[in-house]
């Protein structure tokens, strides 16, 4: 049976590395688009035993560089995407549309067998968020250019390696007081990385086909829920104050002059809105890969590192006499 190489764009994040894993270890042979060989490349390089794996160094608009890749390509994984846009080049207009316009076109013309293409929960009905906007168009880019791609809506995603969990536990443990936007109502169905990888590698070793596919947890939670968990999880209590709207959007206007902001006004609008399945599209149940992981019990794993003592302030310490 023939070895078919996986081209990946965004292979240094979250997903990325636990979708490499996977891949290798299956025989697959992956090569890896990155956008900085010496800050990334190493790290990348560890996920998979030599011979399984290239890392190549390009800009995502340097299509000449690109197309050499695409010749060789069975299988296409577009996982590029922001949270938030900072400078000119890095929009959600230039990451999210442009350059899966660009990918789609691509594919179609290198006749690869199967293009997979990450997008987001939730987005349908939040049309005043520039971030829900910009994927929706990908989405239509792809279906205008290459009907056979597979676009699948995680909702958040989350494990050791994440910016959710892990970046919500540090802000609990250091802050005695923290805001609820929209009361902490907003519903999320949190997918551990490795459930969702899971199903992108079911897709391809079942060659799956022009399907979008709604990406869901075992478990509809709150933000709210979400919070009280962790902080379970650290051994803390926190005041959790619910923040009017106005006040939020002062926040985020101010968080969003930072490099790496806590919260933007795009964000903020996104929340407004769950981040659960539509119901207008089939999820991972539906076609056979239901997701396994537990939030609560998959964050104990790691929450250690937030709790004072770490390891050793559990209960199973804390009852030693």
């Amino acid at each position: 049976m023939k070895q078919k190489n996986c081209l990946i764009f965004g292979g240094s994040g979250q997903i990325g590395r636990y979708l490499i894993r996977k891949l290798t270890k299956n025989n697959y042979k992956v090569t890896v688009i990155t956008r900085n060989l010496h800050q990334k490349g190493y790290l990348i390089k560890t996920q998979a035993n030599a011979g399984y794996i290239d890392v190549v160094e390009a800009e995502i608009y340097e299509e000449k560089k690109i197309r050499k890749l695409f010749s060789k390509a069975d299988i296409c994984i577009n996982l590029i995407g922001i949270l938030y846009e900072s400078g000119k080049g890095n929009t959600f207009e230039n990451i999210h549309s442009n350059f899966v316009n660009i990918l789609s076109k691509l594919c179609k013309e290198y006749k690869v067998e199967q293009f997979i293409h990450i997008s987001a929960l939730g987005i349908d009905n939040a049309i005043d968020s520039k971030y829900a906007k910009s994927k929706l168009k990908s989405e239509i880019n792809i279906q205008e250019n290459f009907p056979l791609a597979t676009i699948l809506r995680p909702s958040v995603v989350y494990s050791v390696d994440d910016n959710f969990t892990t970046n919500f536990m540090t802000l609990l443990n250091r802050l005695p007081i923290f805001p609820l936007y929209y009361n902490g109502k907003t519903k999320f169905t949190p997918i551990h990385c490795s459930d969702l990888t899971d199903i992108i590698f079911y897709i391809i070793s079942n060659n799956i086909q022009s399907k979008i596919i709604d990406c869901i947890g075992p478990e509809i939670i709150s933000l709210k829920e979400i919070l009280k968990k962790l902080l379970k999880l650290i051994n803390k209590k926190r005041l959790l104050v619910p923040m009017p709207l106005f006040f939020a959007k002062i926040s985020a206007h101010i968080f969003q002059i930072f490099p790496k902001p806590l919260l933007t006004v795009d964000q903020l609008k996104l929340l407004k809105y769950d981040n659960i399945s539509s119901g207008n599209y089939k999820t991972n149940f539906d076609i056979g890969v239901p997701s396994v992981r537990f939030f609560d019990k998959e964050v104990e794993k790691y929450s250690y590192m937030w709790r004072e003592g770490g390891k050793f302030s559990t209960e199973k310490y804390n009852s030693v006499d």
